[in-house]
């Protein structure tokens, strides 16, 4: 039975570059000088800091120009909120997303039923499976999500035939 996996997966490696391309932009401009500007990846944790919250903003916004470049989308990104730490200085932590949430796996689950395909899609783990009987339906059903589903950054992969 033909089948493939639904899932939302930032690639990592694209992240950490594109964090150390906007580390480096950031150490080079001019209005980021002589303060302590910079964004820090911890695993799948990111933490802005900057002098002030306009500079905060600012280094947000080198960051995504550098996820876009590097083809990472930014509904990947969950923005937390400011805090402050110490003197005018703040921090901001950015959680990059894995996997699909159970709500969100639900959601895409009932638009394949209300669709009346010949699909069917069965919740595994973070993930989502769809299995059909044929391939045409499979790729219809490909379509139909990302038509749908405009809010998650979606990826099929693992296609069985």
């Amino acid at each position: 039975m033909p089948s493939f996996d639904t899932v939302s997966e930032a690639n990592v490696e694209e992240v950490k570059n594109a964090v150390a391309q906007a580390n480096k932009e950031i150490t080079t401009r001019f209005d980021f000088k002589g303060s302590d500007a910079r964004v820090e990846l911890k695993e799948r944790d990111l933490s802005a800091y900057a002098d002030s919250e306009f500079q905060l903003a600012q280094v947000r916004d080198v960051l995504t120009s550098k996820m876009v470049k590097r083809n990472v989308d930014i509904r990947f990104l969950d923005i937390g909120k400011i805090e402050k730490i110490g003197g005018d200085k703040v921090k901001q932590v950015i959680k990059v997303k894995d996997g699909i949430e159970a709500d969100d796996a639900k959601k895409i689950v009932r638009v394949v039923k209300d669709s009346k395909m010949k699909v069917q899609a069965s919740i595994q783990g973070d993930a989502v499976r769809i299995t059909g009987a044929k391939r045409d339906d499979l790729q219809a059903a490909m379509a139909m999500l990302r038509k749908e589903i405009a809010d998650l950054p979606l990826e099929f992969n693992n296609f069985r035939d």
